[in-house]
């Protein structure tokens, strides 16, 4: 293999520089999202009397109409009224979804510095509850880690597909009986990422429990979806209990939509969620604004980073931009370039933002691989670069979408790239995750669990593999499309990547205006040391 360190070297300094920018402005911005996830470390969950997520309702109204108040926040003014009306958070946000209390008219007292300085107070006494519940739950699953033991990496991490938490429960232990070391959530659209999308004539199927959830539940008011936080505090207690029986800690995780990373940190920082599947890199190709996603997933990361969870980045999205405005397809190097240098950028980001090298596991081999032409060649050679720039991170090796005509080969392409991977003194494979099961759990689980078998033993057995031929080759074309694209972007900003290509979820730019920098310097997350 023809890279050499200064290559290396030079590559990840570009990501951290363009990182380091983008990462402070970031973080002193915000978003309805971050909005949301502040009032829901206040003490506000569930939903309002009509049905609607109640942090969203109360953000909304705040915000509707008003871009303008948007930098202020909104916990200034509801922490204000909640002393004026001697309120706790969930009983004044509820009146304020229901247009009983107008949080704009309560802001006016904030102009008086005696009572902004009793509504910090109350925002400080917020935090500190909030910020001492992370810590405990922190501490909690180290304990647990301790007394049960921890399954040898890498772990196995299968997806539950039930919608509605109840069933999901019960699949989840049946994963478990079956070997799973992690449990995979899939967290639903948010109300934002609906409304979003049907102001331009974009439908998203809700979400929706089966027929007859509700005859099966002794409290039919009870249904819930199974990535809510009802549904994961739910799963939580589930898999303690089957952790126990097992005598080995199982660890949740969840993926969330664009537009839902603050709400989905605070979720997992309070359901003591292991594992947060989150890339502002997939979601700005995906179509959300750039500013928007970094603000989101910047509050995101510090407090995940608090929480002790691990942050699962991506191995870079598919980006066809360039090829649309050119008009000419690139090669699968070139492809595989793009998505290294994003991730670059988003694992970048993430340190910026304070998540140490420990709680990031960084993706093994982009989802299209799969359907290459030689799909074992370009996975090795992924496989061997990503050991190189991230020398000191765990990888993760993530089944492709159901429907990709390889899938059935990717426990193969596993065990094949596994020895690339290497066993460096920190790092190695922390997960191999499949996203459904199809057929017996037990059987499926029990392949994956094989086929790592197989190739963490070849690792064992080979000296450091050096690369050679056509995945010597392949390697060197996408560094130096990781290094085009990383240029490009520091020179041409993000359309250098975006172009004019179609997003995946219909609409470019999406939440763009919805993001602003911050004028009230207060930060809850700041209010007193980790634990």
């Amino acid at each position: 293999m023809s890279l050499d360190r200064r290559a290396i070297d030079r590559l990840v300094d570009l990501a951290d520089v363009l990182a380091g920018a983008w990462s402070a402005r970031a973080r002193a911005s915000t978003t309805p999202g971050c909005e949301r996830a502040l009032l829901r470390l206040a003490g506000v969950n569930g939903l309002d009397r009509n049905g609607r997520p109640l942090a969203w309702s109360v953000v909304d109204r705040y915000l509707t109409g008003r871009p303008e108040r948007l930098p202020g926040g909104i916990l200034s003014a509801f922490a204000v009224a909640a002393l004026e009306y001697e309120a706790p958070p969930q009983d004044l946000a509820l009146d304020v979804s229901a247009g009983t209390v107008d949080l704009g008219l309560e802001a006016e007292l904030l102009a008086h510095p005696d009572r902004r300085a009793d509504a910090e107070a109350e925002i400080a006494r917020w935090a500190v509850a909030a910020l001492d519940r992370i810590d405990a739950n922190r501490t909690a699953r180290r304990e647990l880690v301790d007394v049960l033991g921890d399954p040898a990496q890498p772990w196995i991490a299968a997806t539950v597909t039930e919608p509605e938490a109840d069933d999901a429960l019960v699949e989840a232990r049946s994963l478990v009986a079956a070997g799973a070391d992690l449990v995979r959530v899939d967290v639903p659209a948010g109300r934002e990422l609906h409304d979003r999308l049907q102001a331009v004539g974009i439908e998203l199927e809700p979400w929706h429990a089966r027929p007859d959830a509700r005859r099966r539940l002794r409290d039919p008011d009870d249904v819930a979806p199974a990535g809510s936080q009802r549904g994961l505090g739910r799963l939580r207690e589930a898999l303690d209990e089957a952790a126990a029986e097992r005598r080995s800690f199982v660890r949740i995780g969840t993926s969330a939509p664009p537009l839902a990373a603050p709400e989905q940190a605070v979720v997992a920082a309070f359901e003591r969620i292991d594992v947060i599947e989150a890339d502002a890199m997939a979601d700005i190709v995906d179509g959300i604004d750039p500013d928007r996603a970094l603000a989101d997933h910047a509050f995101a990361q510090r407090l995940t980073a608090r929480a002790g969870g691990i942050v699962l980045a991506g191995a870079g999205p598919l980006v066809v931009g360039p090829d649309f405005a050119r008009g000419t397809p690139s090669s699968a190097a070139i492809l595989a370039g793009r998505a290294l240098a994003l991730q670059l950028v988003g694992v970048a980001m993430a340190r910026a933002n304070g998540v140490p090298a420990a709680q990031i596991v960084v993706g093994a081999i982009p989802p299209w691989v799969a359907d290459a032409r030689e799909p074992t060649l370009q996975a090795i050679a992924g496989v061997a670069l990503r050991r190189r720039l991230f020398p000191d991170y765990s990888l993760a090796f993530d089944e492709p979408p159901l429907g990709t005509a390889s899938a059935a080969a990717w426990p193969f392409l596993v065990s094949a790239s596994l020895p690339a991977a290497g066993i460096p003194s920190a790092g190695g494979t922390a997960l191999v995750i499949a996203r459904s099961s199809r057929g017996s759990d037990a059987a499926r689980i029990g392949s994956l669990r094989a086929a790592v078998r197989i190739g963490m033993a070849a690792t064992g057995a080979l000296a450091p593999p050096t690369l050679s031929g056509v995945s010597a080759e392949h390697a060197d074309l996408i560094l130096h499309a990781a290094r085009d694209t990383l240029d490009r972007l520091a020179n041409e900003g993000w359309r250098s990547v975006v172009g004019d290509a179609p997003a995946a979820v219909g609409v470019r730019g999406l939440g763009a205006g919805a993001v602003a920098e911050r004028t009230d310097t207060f930060d809850p997350l700041a209010v007193r040391a980790p634990a």
